[in-house]
C-alpha cells in the first residue's frame, strides 16, 4: 500500500490517511505497523520509529483532531475545543533530534516525538491566516490540502490520483455526449 503525501503538510497528510470519509471510509492506518511505515515514508518525520497499541491509538486520535480542525478552517467554523486540546497536548511533547551532515538532514526520535512534530506542523498551518486550505474537488475525496499554487487555483489534492480520475471521467462524459443523437458528433452503430 502506497501513501500519498500531496497535502503540503505532514499533519494534513496524516489526516489524509482516511479516504472517502463521508461515503465509504478507507483507513490506510489499520495497525501500528502501518503507522510505522507511514512515518518512515514521511520525509518530515523521524526515521526508525516503532509504534505500540497505545501510541497507535494516540496517532489516530491526533489524526482525527487534525482533520476536524482543518475541516473547521475550510468551512470557516470556530475550532472544535476537544480537537484543539488533543493537538495542543500532542504538540507539547518531545521534539525530534536533528543532525546535519554531508548527506543532508537526519531526524531521529521516538513515536511521541514524531507525533509532536506532526501536531506542531498542523498548528503552524492552521494558525496561518494566509494559508489556503481546501478540500479536494473530486467527489468522494475528503482530503484537505494546502493550496500554494499561483492564484490558488488548485482543484485536487493530487494529480496522480484525483486529478487524473476527474479528467478521465470528464473526457468519457464528453465522448458519450458526442456519440449520442443529441450530441454534436456522429452516432455509433453496432
Amino acid at each position: 500500500m502506497d501513501f500519498a503525501f500531496v497535502s503540503g503538510n505532514p499533519a494534513l497528510d496524516l489526516a489524509g490517511t482516511v479516504g472517502s470519509r463521508r461515503h465509504e471510509p478507507l483507513d490506510l492506518l489499520a495497525s501500528p505497523a502501518d503507522l510505522e511505515r507511514w512515518i518512515a515514508a514521511c520525509d518530515e518525520l523521524p526515521d526508525g520509529v516503532t509504534a505500540d497499541s497505545t501510541g497507535f491509538a494516540s496517532a489516530l486520535s491526533l489524526r482525527e483532531a487534525i482533520y476536524q480542525l482543518a475541516l473547521d478552517r475550510v468551512l470557516g467554523r470556530p475550532f472544535e475545543p476537544a480537537g484543539l486540546k488533543t493537538v495542543n497536548d500532542m504538540a507539547a511533547g518531545p521534539v525530534p533530534t536533528i543532525r546535519l551532515s554531508d548527506a543532508g538532514l537526519h531526524m531521529s526520535g521516538d513515536l511521541h516525538a514524531a507525533l509532536s512534530q506532526a501536531a506542531r506542523s498542523g498548528i503552524t498551518v492552521l494558525a496561518d491566516p494566509h494559508a489556503c486550505l481546501k478540500e479536494c474537488g473530486r467527489p468522494g475525496c475528503t482530503r484537505i490540502y494546502l493550496d500554494r499554487s499561483r492564484g490558488t487555483r488548485r482543484t485536487w489534492c493530487g494529480m496522480d490520483e484525483c486529478g487524473n480520475r476527474v479528467k478521465a471521467a470528464a473526457y468519457r462524459a464528453r465522448r458519450r455526449a458526442s456519440a449520442t443523437p443529441e450530441g454534436r458528433g456522429p452516432t455509433r452503430t453496432a
